[in-house]
């Protein structure tokens, strides 16, 4: 049960310091041996946990976390949520998540903040009118709300889209999907680790995984910063560290990790009551709670793991936005950040067992870990408690670089990661 505190009590616990909050969830040592140990206390990691418990009854499991709990990617994004995807199996995967996210605050009695604002995808040329009417006739034929909006609707979606003579990339029309939205990034892994140190979980923080215990060929427990950890089943999710991990565990993943960056303004009076994407500049945005406008881009096709923005990129997105919304000029950047995605050849995750028996993956999400939370959790917890594929999970096996059943969403809804 939540605990509430009147505004008084607010008042007070701030005069002292703020010592006397009870805690959301425990901070235990690692134990010798769990039934299942996940490496990666970002968002997928957490739901990991929490849906192994509520769902398979293993509650003799840990969550570790090298830095703090939420401190990766979960808490380097910019909180979107979507299903708008081409292929069948794209559209399984991430509607599932949005249908988990539209009741996941009655579930964990947690407000994650949803906002299911829709999301408008402006086409700013003929050809990008045809693969926007081709997205949503698949989206229909697959079950998922979308629309296909004419220049005029466009515009009634986001008043203070760029409509002169002079711009460069026009508005053409677009596609709309209603349901998809924002969450509050924070609320999501807060809820999480919640719930799942209800059930009995141990998360443990500042605890950094250094090796992999493998005995007769299978993987049996991690190495760690704080000891030997054995398990009966390991679970990896940890985005654009997975290819560092997968190597101190002796096999190599399709991966390169690149870094996504993203900025904040200064909060303003509400202007924008939808997520707004250009796929002709790469640039996203939506307006926050608290008036502030959040923008993102494509990929910083630089390898790297730094958590931090690049001028040159930085400059192609604010391009972007200003091309889009000419009138946000005059708006002051309070921040940026970046996020370490995981991309792998045809832009889709990688969800199922490792080439090490007893190690399971949940990895290659790209920029589309954050939307995904819920789903990838729990598959990868139907993965360890069953050691079988859901039916929602199996095409995302890692066998389909062997075999060559990609799922190319690049080329298919012209998502670039």
């Amino acid at each position: 049960m939540t605990r509430r505190y009147s505004a008084f009590g607010l008042l007070r616990e701030g005069l002292r310091g703020h010592t006397g909050w009870q805690p959301a969830w425990r901070m235990p040592d690692p134990k010798p041996a769990y039934d299942a140990v996940i490496i990666g206390g970002g968002g997928q990691g957490l739901a990991t946990a929490y849906y192994l418990a509520k769902n398979h009854g293993m509650t003799r499991v840990a969550v570790i976390e090298k830095g703090w709990l939420g401190g990766g990617n979960t808490g380097r994004n910019t909180s979107t949520i979507r299903s708008n995807y081409f292929y069948p199996e794209s559209v399984a995967l991430y509607d599932f998540s949005l249908r988990l996210y539209e009741g996941l605050g009655r579930e964990l009695n947690y407000n994650i903040m949803l906002s299911q604002r829709g999301l408008v995808s402006v086409a700013n040329s003929d050809a990008e009118m045809e693969i926007a009417a081709r997205t949503v006739n698949a989206m229909q034929i697959n079950g998922v709300d979308g629309e296909l909006l004419g220049a005029e609707q466009v515009i009634e979606k986001a008043p203070l889209l760029n409509t002169t003579d002079r711009a460069r990339f026009p508005i053409y029309g677009g596609t709309w999907q209603g349901r998809a939205g924002v969450a509050r990034h924070d609320a999501v892994a807060w809820g999480y680790a919640r719930a799942a140190d209800g059930f009995g979980v141990d998360i443990i923080q500042n605890c950094e995984v250094t090796g992999f215990l493998v005995e007769n060929g299978r993987c049996v427990g991690v190495e760690t910063s704080r000891g030997t950890i054995r398990a009966g089943a390991v679970g990896l999710a940890t985005a654009g560290q997975s290819s560092v991990l997968a190597a101190k565990a002796g096999f190599k993943l399709p991966i390169r990790s690149f870094a996504l960056q993203a900025m904040v303004s200064e909060p303003v009076k509400p202007c924008l009551d939808t997520v707004v994407l250009y796929p002709g500049t790469g640039t996203y945005l939506f307006q926050s709670d608290k008036g502030e406008i959040v923008v993102g881009g494509g990929l910083d096709r630089v390898l790297s793991y730094g958590h931090r923005g690049n001028p040159p990129m930085q400059t192609q997105v604010l391009s972007g936005l200003l091309e889009m919304f000419p009138s946000f000029g005059q708006l002051r950047l309070m921040r940026q950040w970046a996020g370490i995605v995981d991309v792998v050849p045809d832009s889709s995750p990688i969800i199922g067992p490792s080439p090490l028996p007893g190690l399971y993956l949940d990895c290659g999400w790209g920029t589309g870990g954050f939307k995904a939370i819920p789903a990838g959790g729990y598959l990868l917890a139907h993965l360890i408690s069953t050691g079988q594929h859901h039916e929602i999970s199996r095409p995302f096996d890692l066998d389909r670089f062997a075999s060559g059943r990609l799922i190319d969403e690049a080329a298919g809804s012209g998502i670039p990661h």
